[in-house]
């Protein structure tokens, strides 16, 4: 019995054993997921954010870093999720952890297949990561996660059939239909931004020409801003002048200030930009037919000044325009921290709740622990005193009985992977641990 503890007490620690032994399958929906707070993780190309996440979305703590350079390894990347899970696990009960990641993800949701900002080809993230937190993970992409999170929290709650569009550097989508993310046979649905619509026109960093997001993104908009101030054009002098003439300085959030505050150019480019919007849209509506496009991403915070040229253009671009209904066109209401919450609920799918179940491990452990110190108290002979022993000597030497056994030491465990939250007990079951693991 004592080899068998053995061997099950260096698999680590008693929640990572539950943990392992539940395996990866996934629940069908979000109503049977456990409610417990999970952690979600959202990589974009500048910046890394994770956050504790409650079943009803609120967030309990939020952290930011600086995405690792993409020249770096993925390892690199790796370790920057690692170091966020694990700090927040110091204040949370952390069950399952999400990643959202700007890139292809597979089928399967386990493998980045190309990331555009990172270091990633093919890279097994989520069996990478797991294997060091020794919790369940989740990976999606990016705008997946977003458009989860407006399902469920935001602007698209209450819709059957929505499409997520996120305005960034590029253009990203997602589709939900019934409560299911629709990925693909190949897990790359949604990449709208790369439907061409003017052929033959701007490069695409894709390959292509004429991709969408060349004509209604963030990058879309800083380039024809910063053309018309490379032209000197007289209807740019004020950006110019508030730029100081350093060009490379125009940005989308100034171009978008600027809008606000009355400039006619600045206000003119995100027309131009909504209305190409627009047209995606209702070419995206001639092919999905959805009930709800809900627009998310950095360049959504111009409001209005994007959204109502948008809603425009889709009216005069769309199909049987009169004779059919016309999907709603809704701003995201989550922000910046949509794809973290979309990330973090989406762990849910593979959260347990192993609290009550690990403590059950912990005090079977302890009973098989009394047994075994009472039986090698029991098997081994008491001491016998020497010739030259005092009396007292004699007296001094404690007695080995059954019914008082000493205290056991605790057994050496090689090391395992970092785990969250539990305190460390002093070791872990596994002979019946297909028992009381999934409450």
């Amino acid at each position: 019995m004592s080899s068998s503890y053995r061997d099950f007490a260096g698999r680590g620690t008693a929640r990572a054993t539950v943990l392992r032994t539940v395996g990866p399958r996934e629940r069908r929906s979000h109503l049977t997921a456990p409610r417990v707070p999970t952690v979600g993780i959202d990589i974009g190309g500048t910046k890394v954010m994770a956050g504790v996440v409650d079943a009803d979305g609120t967030i309990l703590e939020t952290l930011r870093t600086e995405t690792p350079d993409k020249s770096k390894s993925p390892k690199v990347v790796e370790d920057t999720i690692v170091e966020l899970v694990l700090d927040l696990s110091d204040r949370h009960d952390v069950h399952a952890v999400g990643i959202g990641a700007a890139g292809w993800v597979d089928a399967d949701r386990s493998k980045v297949l190309f990331a555009p900002h990172l270091a990633w080809r093919n890279e097994p993230l989520r069996d990478a990561i797991s294997a060091r937190l020794a919790v369940p993970v989740l990976v999606d992409n990016d705008a997946n996660t977003a458009a989860w999170a407006e399902w469920r929290f935001g602007a698209g709650r209450g819709e059957d059939h929505l499409v997520m569009i996120t305005l960034g550097t590029g253009i990203g989508g997602a589709i939900l239909e019934d409560g299911q993310v629709k990925r693909g046979k190949y897990g790359v649905a949604g990449e709208f931004g790369h439907m061409q619509v003017v052929p033959g026109g701007h490069r695409c960093p894709c390959g292509n020409r004429g991709c969408w997001e060349q004509y209604s993104s963030g990058n879309a908009l800083v380039r024809e801003a910063r053309e018309l101030a490379a032209a000197d054009s007289p209807v740019a002098y004020h950006l110019i002048e508030r730029v100081g003439g350093n060009i490379h300085e125009i940005t989308g959030p100034l171009i978008t200030e600027l809008a606000r505050d009355g400039d006619a150019m600045c206000v003119e480019l995100l027309q131009d930009i909504g209305q190409w919007l627009g047209v995606g849209i209702a070419n995206l509506a001639a092919a999905l037919d959805p009930s709800c496009f809900v627009i998310g991403g950095g360049v959504s915070a111009a409001d209005d000044l994007l959204i109502g040229p948008a809603r425009d253009a889709f009216r005069r671009h769309l199909t049987g325009r009169g004779y059919r209904p016309e999907a709603r066109i809704a701003k995201a209401q989550l922000g910046p921290e949509a794809g973290m919450v979309g990330a973090a609920d989406l762990a849910r799918l593979v959260a347990r709740r192993f609290r009550r179940a690990n403590r059950r491990r912990v005090e079977r452990h302890e009973r098989y622990e009394r047994y075994a110190q009472a039986l090698r108290t029991a098997t081994t002979p008491a001491p016998t005193p020497s010739s030259t022993d005092t009396p007292e000597q004699s007296t001094s030497v404690p007695s080995s009985s059954p019914s008082t056994p000493a205290t056991p030491s605790t057994p050496a465990t090689p090391s395992t992977p970092a785990t969250l939250s539990t305190p460390r007990t002093n070791s872990a079951e596994g002979t019946d641990s297909a028992q009381g693991t999934s409450e």
